[in-house]
């Protein structure tokens, strides 16, 4: 009987919103389990989405952090570990924990011999298909989509959430993922001007950001809920209410697939293909900028390139791409 799984997925709240359906489908497999994530401290707030996180693991990406993770793993009596993460390493820290049963992707030979469970990596897929096939060996459940419990709600008419944020720490590490905020105005005033009800929002990294667009926006009506969402309940109770959601490459795009809100991404460097659902309520934005590396971030490159004409888009058409 599985009574104690610890779960392992290290990367930005976006990446645990994905990693969340495989959690829920081993749930459903296992009802009476503890489940345990080990992750980063930034994304902590994945909690606030979820009943199946029973307790947390916070996780420093250094030397010291991993070797800590690693006595907590051999002290939790953890019947199961669940790792994702495609580093070579991940079969031998699993294997060092003396957890019998250990799951993770079969990234080298040595991952065959280490682990109970090696699955096959498949990058070019959905990520939470990609996530959810760690589950696969224990249970045939299949949560396609995150699922959160939280109930939504009522639709406000006729309106437009505009998130234009992304997290700080991309932008630190130099992964440019949203237009500019004059590019964001002109969509804001397009949109009032087809008379859309305009509600802008952000959070604290998105403050200097929020704050250009509003200087655009003189004589233009809006709603403005930046900084008013305090956690992400609140955000995914205001996407929940809107008609349309048009936001970056980040992690609110995925509350709004929990929430299953109409929504508008723009892409520039990644791949959509790996972030958004085949069938679902996101429609991604692509200009038609021809780079013969596209998509290059994360694929082929750690930073985005300085020129950024993967991001530059004609406002009238993504306007009419919105309003069809």
């Amino acid at each position: 009987m599985v009574k104690n799984v610890l779960f392992i997925n290290l990367g930005g709240i976006g990446d645990e919103i994905m990693f969340l359906p495989a959690l829920i489908s081993f749930k459903k497999e296992f009802p009476d389990s503890k489940i345990t994530l080990a992750l980063e401290k930034r994304s902590a707030s994945i909690a606030e989405l979820t009943n199946v996180i029973d307790e947390m693991i916070f996780v420093d990406k250094t030397k010291l952090g991993m070797l800590k993770l690693l006595f907590r793993m051999q002290i939790g009596r953890f019947d199961i570990v669940i790792s994702s993460g495609s580093n070579k390493l991940i079969s031998v820290l699993l294997f060092l924990s003396g957890i019998k049963n250990r799951i993770g992707y079969a990234t080298n030979s040595l991952s065959y011999k280490l682990l109970t469970y090696p699955v096959e990596l498949n990058k070019n897929q959905y990520a939470v298909n990609m996530y959810h096939s760690l589950v696969s060996p224990l249970t045939e459940q299949k949560t396609d989509l995150p699922v959160f419990d939280i109930v939504g709600e009522p639709k406000i008419p006729n309106s437009v959430l505009i998130h234009p944020g992304v997290s700080k720490k991309s932008i630190e590490q130099g992964c440019i993922k949203t237009i500019t905020p004059n590019d964001w105005a002109l969509l804001v005033k397009g949109l009032a001007k087809a008379g859309k009800k305009i509600i802008l929002t952000g959070g604290k990294d998105d403050s200097d950001t929020i704050s250009q667009i509003k200087s655009a926006l003189e004589g233009v009506e809006y709603l403005d809920f930046s900084s008013k969402t305090k956690n992400l309940i609140d955000l995914a109770k205001l996407i929940s209410s809107a008609e349309i959601f048009v936001c970056s490459d980040s992690a609110p795009l995925h509350i709004a697939v929990g929430m299953n809100t109409k929504t508008f991404t723009f892409f520039g460097s990644t791949d959509y293909t790996k972030l958004i659902p085949k069938k679902g309520c996101v429609t991604p934005l692509i200009n038609d900028f021809e780079c013969p590396l596209r998509p290059c971030l994360w694929e082929r490159r750690s930073k985005s390139c300085e020129d950024l004409g993967c991001l530059k888009f004609d406002m009238d058409n993504v306007l009419k791409t919105i309003l069809s």
